[in-house]
């Protein structure tokens, strides 16, 4: 990778320990390391130029779809999901279907 933080890491680690393929561990360590991952913005794959959406000419010709997920638990019976949907054309919120996730 040759990044500041893998070798700052790779040195540390030199200096206080040994195993065989230590560097390969440390490496596939950090390659998956969420913190590295989001104080690293050169990793990952790149997100696509935005696109126009063409306005609607007449109703339910686009719609828009978004899960709302992770929502703090509310009780035994809580939702913590939920489908959005909304209608371009008179873009206004349609509806909102109710989920439970599985996890």
């Amino acid at each position: 990778m040759g990044h500041i933080i893998e070798d700052r890491t790779k040195k540390r680690v030199e200096s206080t320990a040994w195993w065989p393929q230590w560097e390969k561990d440390v490496s596939e360590y950090i390659s998956t390391c969420q913190r590295f991952q989001n104080s690293n913005r050169k990793t990952g794959k790149r997100y696509g130029l935005l696109q126009h959406i063409e306005e609607p000419k007449h109703p339910w010709e686009t719609i828009n779809m978004e899960f709302l997920t992770r929502l703090v638990p509310g009780g035994k019976e809580s939702i913590n999901e939920c489908l959005i949907i909304v209608e371009r054309y008179i873009k206004g919120f349609s509806t909102a279907e109710k989920c439970r996730g599985l996890g």
